[in-house]
């Protein structure tokens, strides 16, 4: 029975699914088929000023001409390869090209060779003109990113490997299965500008909505560019989260690239999203984190004292203060305010090593958040996660030896915005498929690490650090803002101590505090001009939520 089962089925495959494959060639006929690449799908971020959908499309397909050859067709493959890398390439470069061209094209097996990609139109008219017998020009819908390097990493580009389109990094990337579609086949020979009819059919790729903000994401980018230059600082970032569903409303990384040129890019490095894909010692916006845990477990409350005297011996180390300062007797929401390193030290004693480290795990800081861009790397806590050295929590209950991507903390720190909750970012709000299908993506809780009263204690000393405290600067009028600053040092490549010329100025914070919009981390890689975040990025994170707040119509709560 098994046997004639798969015999019946293998003769439905013959007859019915390849049945026109196997009749040409029945028929005798010298008929090939090559592979129909099928339309990729649309990306469409958000946009309230478009009147008409709400929508802005952020990558697309257009009409580019494209060569090829059918290399049995040609009678001359050396002087074909000749003349057609003579067009394409420059002097330096035509020898090697010439040789890897003539290999591919004089292989009379092979159906069709695609040449050259993207071609400009007068070097494709001028192709076309030569009359070359078994080269031919088409037109080829190829991916097109109208708003050039906005939003680049958020949404990737399509690139070659091999002679196969597929999407690379960002949301190209992870969504490139829903995106490419299904392809199909198509015979040949070609006639000029199209193909034979005939075929099987091919699915055309589905469509993604960003739930990405075009105007916030715009205006981001120019903020982050305009300090990058006036600070001169090596690099600037931010993400933007709605706390509540863990939607990304805008993610930028000064600098960017234009998908549309992806290969004129020198150095790779640039691709990489410094938001999921590059970790970082956090330093002092982690502070939060292990008051938090203190706090939920009641071995503190935000008024349990502490005599800060400027410093702590752990064995034979010693850890101070930042400014080498001494600020005596403190409560704990004046340890956040004053990010007196000490009273971390002080709270993770508290609190224990076992404890402080299933915090770690609670928050997911040992883990992926699962946010759906191509390429997201974990955190590293080894230091303390498979060591027992006092030090190392010590360093580590105020963010130093360790390392986290933004695309963690912002989600770790939606805990305080979010009644406890932890929300997984994500980039995309909906799936249209080409039937007309829709998925909508669900918010999806990635723990609950703390309760409810701890959260809400936690945001009102973070409103207590905007106001009383270090983050002054990014306090917005008429608004209730909950934050923390952060001025890291920067290790050495060879692991062996820190730089002592260089820092990493950071801020995270919601507003408005007891109803938050939105979520930011904000931070600019080794400014020069500045020695501290509060006075360089705390006004950045100001800025842009002002922005935010007066874009959606946020009445004041202050």
């Amino acid at each position: 029975m098994l046997a004639g089962l798969g015999i019946t089925a293998r003769i439905f495959y013959i007859q019915i699914v390849k049945g026109g494959y196997y009749s040409a060639l029945a028929r005798g006929q010298h008929v090939d088929y090559v592979e129909l690449t099928p339309p990729r799908g649309n990306i469409f971020l958000q946009d309230r000023f478009n009147s008409d959908n709400g929508l802005f499309l952020a990558a697309t397909n257009k009409d580019w001409p494209m060569l090829y050859a059918v290399p049995k067709e040609i009678e001359d493959p050396s002087f074909t390869a000749r003349e057609l890398v003579s067009v394409l390439y420059d002097e330096e470069a035509r020898p090697e090209a010439e040789e890897e061209l003539y290999r591919r094209i004089n292989d009379k097996d092979d159906p069709y060779e695609p040449i050259a990609h993207k071609l400009n139109e007068e070097v494709a008219s001028y192709i076309d003109s030569l009359d070359i017998k078994g080269v031919y020009i088409k037109g080829e819908k190829m991916r097109h990113y109208p708003a050039g390097d906005l939003a680049s990493h958020i949404l990737g580009f399509v690139g070659y490997r091999g002679n196969e389109r597929v999407g690379q990094y960002g949301a190209e990337g992870f969504y490139d299965d829903i995106l490419r579609g299904r392809k199909g086949t198509s015979q040949t020979p070609f006639l000029r500008g199209g193909t034979s009819p005939g075929g099987d059919f091919f699915e055309p790729g589905g469509d993604i909505v960003l739930s990405v903000d075009y105007n916030i994401q715009f205006m981001l980018e120019k903020i982050l560019r305009e300090a990058k230059e006036n600070l001169e600082a090596d690099g600037a970032s931010a993400l933007v989260i709605d706390p509540k569903s863990g939607a990304v409303m805008a993610l930028a990384v000064i600098d960017s690239f234009d998908p549309n040129n992806y290969s004129k890019v020198e150095n790779i490095d640039i691709y990489l999203n410094s938001a999921v894909q590059k970790i970082f010692e956090p330093g002092s916006i982690f502070k939060p984190f292990t008051a938090a845990a203190a706090l939920n477990e009641g071995v503190i409350t935000p008024t349990t004292q502490y005599n800060d005297t400027g410093s702590v011996t752990i064995g034979k180390y010693t850890i101070r203060n930042s400014k080498q300062e001494r600020h005596g007797t403190q409560n704990m929401t004046n340890v956040l305010e004053l990010s007196i390193n000490t009273g971390l030290v002080f709270m993770e004693r508290k609190l224990g090593h076992d404890g402080f480290r299933n915090y770690i795990k609670k928050f997911g800081f040992d883990d992926l958040t699962g946010v759906d861009l191509a390429g997201e790397v974990p955190g590293d806590f080894r230091n303390i996660l498979e060591t027992s050295r006092d030090v190392n929590f010590a360093t580590a209950s105020f963010g130093q030896g360790i390392a986290v991507t933004p695309v963690q903390l912002v989600a770790a720190f939606s805990a305080f915005a979010n009644g406890g909750k932890m929300v997984k970012p994500h980039v995309v709000k909906e799936v249209i498929y080409d039937d007309g299908s829709r998925k909508a993506m669900d918010t999806e809780i990635l723990g609950v690490p703390i309760s409810s009263k701890t959260a809400a204690q936690m945001t009102a000393m973070l409103v207590s650090v905007v106001e009383n405290g270090y983050g002054k600067k990014a306090a917005v009028r008429g608004y209730k803002v909950a934050g923390k600053t952060g001025t890291a040092q920067v290790p050495k490549e060879d692991g062996k101590g820190y730089h002592e010329d260089k820092s990493i100025h950071s801020f995270i914070g919601y507003a408005p505090a007891y109803d938050p919009r939105f979520l930011a981390i904000v931070r600019l890689d080794n400014p020069q001009l500045i020695n501290f975040s509060a006075d360089s990025v705390a006004p950045l994170f100001s800025e842009i939520a002002e922005y935010i707040l007066n874009y959606y119509e946020i009445p004041p709560d202050s």
